[in-house]
């Protein structure tokens, strides 16, 4: 299944059925009255998170959902029924925009979360509805109101405790295979990795969900290699795993900065997350390069970076226990910035 996180639909709800004009027809009875029923209303344009979805593919081969028109009304003080609704399903994690594709209409981030999107058309009145002492054979009746349209967006951001950035061929699909169920396509040249992937880690009795997302490289945020639009699918996440590969031709710390200006010029406060910085691939280094490479690095982010290797499992379960502790302060953290109601005071 191919791997969609942004897609652009088309949406109307259903119009309101008319009202019926009608009287009572009936052997014996001279004056029947009107009998006209109200039209049903129109459907209406829901959109739903639900289990099962990791993608939005679904909405890359049919772009447009009508709702169902509500029945006119009939004889009888019949009422039309109610149109049928479009309920689209989408994976959590998923944003609606509108056409724009600046202003957000929704963000949805939990299970079974509803969110109403079109109302469809009130139905209209028959003339059974006009009758009064003064008009008693109505001859009129409304008809139903249209449905609402519009274009939107959906992009789905995934739902991650932790996110894997660096530059391609850093060893982030290596590592989310070592760690998780999670089977990325691995290969040793740059840009293996063409859309993110999710694994689910576990480690000491916790688990977290972690995400890895193609590698970056300078002049992203400007759609250089595959761009910076991945790192939507980091922007949830609590702690950031920045792999550096210790065996390229490349400085450890160069390699670092590139990363790290790409994060700063897409913004959405991923600088500011608590990061913790590793030098990969240390099972093809010997002690003196490792000991060279790691002071570079440590050089340009002002911590003693993590020696890693996926390959060997250096280290692996140390980094994921760091990650862990990350996860559990940042909660902490969120959890002591929530106002208690004693706090907030009493309002009517």
């Amino acid at each position: 299944m191919k791997f969609l996180d942004q897609a652009k639909i088309y949406l109307r709800s259903g119009n309101g059925g008319a009202g019926s004009v009608s009287f009572r027809r009936e052997k014996y009875i001279e004056y029947g009255g009107p009998d006209g029923g109200d039209g049903g209303k129109g459907g209406d344009v829901i959109v739903e998170c639900v289990d099962g979805l990791n993608t939005l593919i679904d909405y890359r081969y049919q772009q447009h959902f009508k709702a169902e028109t509500g029945i006119h009304g009939m004889g009888r003080n019949r009422t039309g029924a109610h149109g049928g609704d479009v309920v689209l399903k989408v994976p959590v994690g998923t944003q609606i925009f509108e056409e724009d594709n600046e202003t957000l209409i929704a963000d949805l981030t939990e299970l079974g979360q509803r969110v109403l999107l079109l109302k469809g058309g009130n139905g209209g009145f028959g003339n059974a509805h006009f009758k009064s002492s003064v008009n008693q054979a109505p001859r009129r009746a409304n008809p139903g109101l249209e449905g609402e349209e519009k274009w939107i967006w959906l992009r789905l951001k995934l739902i991650a405790d932790a996110g894997l950035v660096g530059l391609p061929n850093a060893g982030k699909s290596t590592f989310l295979s070592k760690v998780t169920a999670a089977k990325p396509k691995i290969a040793d040249y740059p840009f293996t990795t063409l859309h993110p992937n999710l694994g689910i880690v576990q480690i000491d009795g916790n688990s977290f969900a972690m995400a890895d997302i193609p590698g970056l490289i300078e002049g992203a945020h400007e759609g250089t290699g595959l761009g910076d639009r991945f790192l939507g699918h980091v922007e949830r996440t609590r702690v950031l795993l920045h792999l550096v590969d210790g065996s390229g031709m490349e400085d450890p710390g160069e390699a670092y900065k590139v990363v790290r200006g790409e994060l700063e010029a897409y913004g959405a406060g991923l600088v500011d997350k608590p990061e913790i910085v590793a030098l990969s691939k240390c099972d093809a280094l010997n002690e003196e390069l490792i000991a060279q490479q790691s002071a570079s690095l440590e050089a340009a982010c002002g911590q003693k970076p993590l020696i890693l290797s996926s390959a060997s499992g250096l280290n692996v379960d140390r980094a994921l226990r760091m990650i862990v502790r990350a996860i559990d302060k940042d909660k902490q953290d969120a959890a002591n910035q929530v106002p208690s109601p004693e706090q907030e005071g009493w309002h009517p």
